[in-house]
């Protein structure tokens, strides 16, 4: 990813639980309470490139406690998991969060989660296949060279197609994106090699 990735920096935004494990002085105002320090245990959300940061900075502390450290956001929480192992093309993504692949990659780098990895591959492996199949119907081109409408396409304006294309994230968006205009430059191109 480039520095002025703006999905990386969506990602980098998005919040994670974080539990203080130091006092800190002037930062109460993260819990409502201004005039006084955040004390260690106060549970707060924070941004990942600030968890991040804080958890891996050096305190100086005898004990060699960080700032704080994380769980996993609700995103890629126990019931998410959970449905995405019973079926991933039944989770809409995008409402657990618009970025959840560039979210689920870094927090793997962050946490050891035995198995969070192959829940996350197994659920991009299902579900671009579910999305090359609907981008290919909708670029106008079916199986045995028929149209999608030929083919019974629930993709177009309403129905099926727009709920299935709403629950898509980010990543698998450009995937959409690509399958579907690689879909109709072929089918364009094999329009011109049949009339010449």
């Amino acid at each position: 990813m480039s520095y002025y990735d703006i999905d990386a920096i969506l990602t980098d935004a998005e919040k994670i639980p974080c539990t203080f494990q130091l006092d800190v002085p002037d930062l109460g105002y993260l819990d409502n309470a201004p005039t006084q320090p955040l004390k260690a245990g106060t549970k707060v959300n924070l941004p990942l490139w600030l968890a991040e940061m804080l958890a891996i900075a050096n305190t100086g502390d005898p004990e060699g406690r960080s700032f704080v450290t994380f769980d996993l956001p609700s995103a890629l929480g126990n019931d998410v998991i959970q449905a995405l192992k019973a079926d991933p093309r039944a989770v809409p993504l995008r409402d657990q969060s618009p970025h959840f692949y560039g979210l689920a990659t870094h927090m793997m780098d962050l946490v050891s989660e035995d198995k969070l990895p192959e829940v996350v591959r197994n659920t991009f492996v299902t579900r671009a296949a579910e999305v090359a199949l609907h981008a290919r119907k909708l670029g106008g081109v079916g199986s045995r060279g028929r149209t999608a409408a030929e083919e019974g396409s629930n993709l177009g304006f309403g129905g099926a197609g727009e709920e299935f294309l709403r629950g898509l994230d980010e990543w698998e968006r450009k995937l959409f994106r690509k399958a579907h205009d690689g879909a109709k430059s072929g089918k364009e191109w094999m329009e011109n090699i049949r009339k010449h």
